[in-house]
């Protein structure tokens, strides 16, 4: 058993760590039913892990189990985290560990922590939280912005979910300092669409990511950086529809007062049922997606040490 401060480190992340090996992390709050209906949720555990893996990097899941935050879980734990229905953010990290939580999913601004805590540079998810509409009323802002802010990690995914406030999303990443980066794309991806039609920076390569991440620490700046990857073309979701539906979807889940956390599993679900299924099988592509972009960054960052 490996510790690196108070994350517990998997047997195979700590050997690879110790030989040099790229490991990207991965979250596990999207692996378990808060994130993906069973059997998706273990279908894109297996495709996730498998991708990193057979792309010649190590794949590190966060979570926290027994009150220990947790970077990378046997295939024997893998269970636990399919079956939990408790989401650990940020906030509730530290209480969780220190009520010996047995098992909580980690969301993206807790595994942004443990990721930075353990000094892994790259991190994969589907697509980060952001700004709700109505936030000047409700106050209802994703804490994965502000741990965007805080931890120096790079931060793949396929944009933030259409259904939140975009444009205030990418206002609120410039006023904390975070850059955002297109793989590809000049357009901010949207989840399940492609675009949002938000101009960002474009980037082609691995090798100007990680220039910008080593310019940032140069300059001791505390931030990670986002970059977002569009959805594979053939998975997207159809944009007039998918606009029409988020607009339906979040007109119901205020009629049913629907709020904070609750928020993105009650849209999720609907725009999946009213697709008839069709979003999950694009959520699968795009997180395997991600974590094949994702590999080829964290390759560039252990080629930069040797």
């Amino acid at each position: 058993m490996v510790h690196v401060g108070k994350v517990r480190l998997s047997e195979e992340v700590s050997d690879a760590i110790s030989d040099g090996l790229p490991v990207v992390a991965l979250e596990s709050t999207v692996f378990s039913t808060l994130g993906l209906p069973e059997p998706s949720n273990g279908e894109a555990l297996q495709r996730c892990v498998s991708t990193i893996h057979n792309n010649g990097a190590v794949a590190a899941v966060t979570a926290v189990i027994d009150g220990e935050a947790r970077l990378g879980i046997d295939s024997t734990e893998w269970e636990q985290i399919l079956s939990c229905e408790t989401k650990v953010a940020s906030r509730d990290l530290v209480l969780s560990m220190a009520e010996d939580r047995s098992v909580g999913a980690t969301t993206v601004s807790a595994s942004l922590a443990i990721a930075a805590a353990a000094g892994i540079k790259v991190f994969c998810t589907g697509g980060i939280g952001g700004v709700h509409h109505g936030y000047l009323e409700s106050g209802d802002l994703s804490a994965d912005l502000y741990a965007l802010a805080r931890h120096k990690v790079v931060c793949v995914c396929a944009g933030a979910k259409a259904f939140l406030d975009l444009s205030r999303t990418l206002e609120m990443l410039e006023s904390l300092g975070v850059p955002v980066l297109g793989w590809n794309t000049s357009d901010f991806p949207a989840f399940y669409l492609r675009s949002s039609r938000l101009p960002i920076p474009s980037v082609e390569d691995p090798e100007t990511i990680v220039s910008v991440f080593e310019n940032a620490s140069a300059l001791g700046l505390p931030q990670g950086i986002l970059v977002g990857v569009p959805i594979p073309e053939e998975y997207a979701l159809d944009p007039e529809t998918s606009w029409a539906l988020i607009d339906r979807a979040l007109a119901e889940a205020k009629e049913a007062g629907v709020n904070g956390p609750k928020v993105t599993p009650f849209i999720l679900e609907l725009v999946a049922r009213e697709t008839h299924g069709e979003s999950v099988p694009a959520n699968l592509a795009l997180l395997e997606n991600n974590a094949r972009v994702a590999v080829d960054i964290a390759k560039r960052f252990q080629q930069r040490l040797v």
